[in-house]
Formats: C-alpha cells, sequence, structure tokens
C-alpha cells in the first residue's frame, strides 16, 4: 500500500511540476520510487549511475541504428536492465543477481536515461530530486515511512 501511495503523490507533484515547468521528473513512477529509497543512498546512486551509463550507450547506438520515440526508449529500458544485472552480477555474483527482483534497479534507470536524453540531464534530476523530496516529506509527516 504504501508503494501505492508513494506513487500516486509523485504522479501528483510530477504532474504540477510538470504544468509549471514543462519538465518531467524522470518519469511518471520514478519519483515515488525514489523518495521510498531515500534510506538507501547507494541504491539510488547505483540507479543514477546506471541511468547515465544507459543514456551514453543508447546515444553510441543511435550513432549507428536509427532511433526513435518507442524504439529508443524500449532500447534504453533493455539496456539498462542488462547493465544493472551485468553489475549485480559482478558485484553480488550472478546467482544472487538472477534471483535479486528490485525495480529501482532493473526497470527505473532506463526510464530515467530516456528522459535524461530527451530532455537533459540537469533538468531531468533537477525535477526528479524536487518532486522525490516532496513525496517523502508528505509520506513522513503523514507518519507512512520514518
Amino acid at each position: 500500500m504504501l508503494l501505492a501511495q508513494s506513487i500516486a503523490l509523485g504522479l501528483l507533484f510530477g504532474f504540477i511540476v510538470f504544468e509549471l515547468t514543462g519538465v518531467v521528473a524522470g518519469g511518471l513512477i520514478t519519483p515515488g520510487y525514489f523518495a521510498l529509497y531515500f534510506d538507501r543512498p547507494l541504491l539510488i546512486a547505483q540507479a543514477l549511475a546506471v541511468a547515465m551509463a544507459t543514456m551514453l550507450v543508447v546515444r553510441l547506438l543511435g550513432l549507428v541504428m536509427i532511433l526513435y520515440g518507442r524504439r529508443r526508449f524500449i532500447l534504453a529500458v533493455l539496456v539498462s536492465f542488462s547493465l544493472q544485472w551485468l553489475s549485480a552480477g559482478i558485484i553480488w555474483g550472478f546467482h544472487l543477481a538472477q534471483t535479486r527482483v528490485d525495480a529501482l534497479g532493473f526497470i527505473i534507470p532506463g526510464i530515467i536515461a530516456h528522459e535524461m536524453e530527451r530532455q537533459g540531464v540537469g533538468k531531468t534530476l533537477s525535477a526528479l530530486f524536487i518532486v522525490s523530496v516532496a513525496v517523502r516529506l508528505v509520506l513522513r509527516a503523514f507518519g507512512l515511512i520514518h
């Protein structure tokens, strides 16, 4: 239930930020997930590192492939999934990486990378941080997280 509340608040605040600035906060569901992971900064850092690497790989692939729209988005998610699985395998071992299911690590970086590619790294990460913090503060204010 907490995840649903966090995502709903992220959607609401993300919509407000988009209407005011025209900037998407790293995707629709991303701020809600980040708000729940602020107590685990290494996972956030890892997700952002994978997102940056994904953006670079997609840009390089865009030099030799025709990438636009949904094709570019799906490629970003696939690349981020692969990079996350590879890095998790190197860090924890591939046996553990196969049993680990973590949306922040596997799906979210691809969404962030796609938005960074579309609107710029600074704008995307700034909006993501602002909306995620707002969600986290509201969840704390209502006693839903500590």
